[in-house]
């Protein structure tokens, strides 16, 4: 998609007028202070909900010696989740008026991913996607009201830009019938076109006019929703290696494992938040290619708390499968989670080769970890801290040095 031009800014502001139904115009993207609505963070809240079952059926599968099946389910249930998430993020961003009809809809979208959540056991351990595509349906009819409204209260460009948008929105869910319809060994292969279809409406609805999303609004957003994920990752590890030690009595077999799941954990929020990354997203070129790239980011995030609960149950008996498996569904996340944020964030803020290269060395030795054994998750939290200190140390090089030239001079 080539760049659009920015929309001029629209005057507006925090909804200070507190009527029951407002127009929903579009908030301007230079509105000062802006940030996450308290609405917005319940929101988050309850799409985590969804993420931790997808975990949960993850780990299932994968403990079962299904990993190649499970991670498949685990890449659509969560493709769902995220996909409506993003969606009503971005059009937050752009016009939330918080008046009573807007909370009500972005109620109904949270009762569709509850009702997905209540689906994914089924889409797991029998392939029936009944329920899991009732929830997205619920989400997304929710989300076309909110476009509608916003076409009402619009003219010219910005109003086609918000039908296009609805428009597109209603037809793809007439193409997820298929995950219903199509035959099992099918429907990977369809749920593969849908999620292109999908992500191409957006590209398609703003190529005239794009919306009046605020970047540090976007990015707040985004780095919550991650915050939250890794808490989801905490909470399971913690519930898991409990568990463990209660159950079993193993104390000492999974120390190593709760010590390297949480530097693993700790250094993948340094890592993401150590520059802020609303100054990169300047058009809608660089936005959307920010924000598509975090389905890697969410996904992978929340995968390594699955795969500690596998090492977990691996560990103590529980799993039938092998020391390397269980190491490789830590290690894998982890460095995928790396190499993601390293081409999102990272690499636009390195200063020379050396800097560039710690992350995506730091992914590769995370992935030689897996062949340590027993000892295979704490080496990869150790490598992970080390990327940390090895980053805040060359970062640290070049502001010393030029304090010293200030000094000289």
């Amino acid at each position: 998609m080539t760049s659009s031009p920015t929309p001029p800014p629209v005057p507006s502001g925090p909804p200070g007028d507190r009527g029951p139904l407002r127009r929903l115009r579009a908030r301007g993207r230079d509105e000062a202070h802006r940030t996450a609505s308290p609405l917005e963070l319940f929101f988050d809240l309850c799409f985590v909900v969804a993420v931790a079952q997808a975990g949960i059926q993850l780990v299932h599968s994968v403990a079962e010696g299904h990993a190649g099946e499970g991670i498949l389910d685990y890449a659509m249930v969560f493709f769902a989740v995220w996909w409506a998430w993003m969606n009503f993020s971005w059009f937050a961003s752009a016009y939330d008026n918080d008046d009573v009809l807007y909370r009500v809809v972005t109620l109904v979208q949270i009762a569709g991913v509850l009702v997905l959540a209540a689906g994914v056991s089924q889409a797991f351990e029998e392939h029936d996607y009944l329920v899991v595509w009732l929830g997205y349906v619920i989400m997304r009819l929710a989300l076309a009201t909110q476009w509608l409204r916003a076409a009402r209260a619009a003219e010219g460009p910005e109003r086609t830009t918000a039908l296009r948008y609805a428009g597109g929105v209603l037809l793809c869910q007439v193409g997820w019938l298929g995950l219903l319809l199509l035959p099992e060994g099918a429907r990977p292969w369809w749920f593969l076109v849908m999620a292109l279809l999908e992500m191409c409406v957006p590209l398609f609805a703003e190529r005239g006019r794009p919306t009046s999303w605020h970047p540090r609004h976007i990015a707040e957003r985004y780095g919550l929703f991650t915050i939250i994920v890794l808490g989801e990752t905490i909470a399971a590890a913690t519930i898991a290696v409990k568990s463990g030690i209660d159950e079993n009595d193993a104390l000492g077999e999974l120390l190593p494992i709760a010590s390297g799941g949480l530097l693993i954990i700790f250094a993948a929020w340094w890592i993401y938040f150590v520059v802020p990354i609303h100054g990169h997203l300047r058009s809608n070129r660089q936005a959307f290619l920010w924000g598509y790239g975090h389905y890697l980011v969410f996904a992978s995030a929340a995968a390594i708390g699955a795969g500690l609960e596998v090492a977990v149950e691996q560990t103590v008996g529980k799993a039938h499968i092998s020391t390397l498996a269980a190491s490789a569904a830590v290690t894998l996340p982890t460095a995928l989670y790396l190499l993601t944020v390293w081409a999102l964030h990272s690499r636009h803020f390195k200063a020379g080769i050396t800097q560039q290269l710690v992350l995506p060395t730091t992914a590769l030795l995370v992935i030689c970890c897996t062949f340590l054994g027993d000892w295979a998750v704490l080496a990869a939290g150790v490598v992970c801290a080390l990327s940390v200190v090895a980053g805040e140390t060359l970062a640290a090089r070049p502001a010393r040095a030029q304090e010293s030239s200030s000094l000289a001079g």
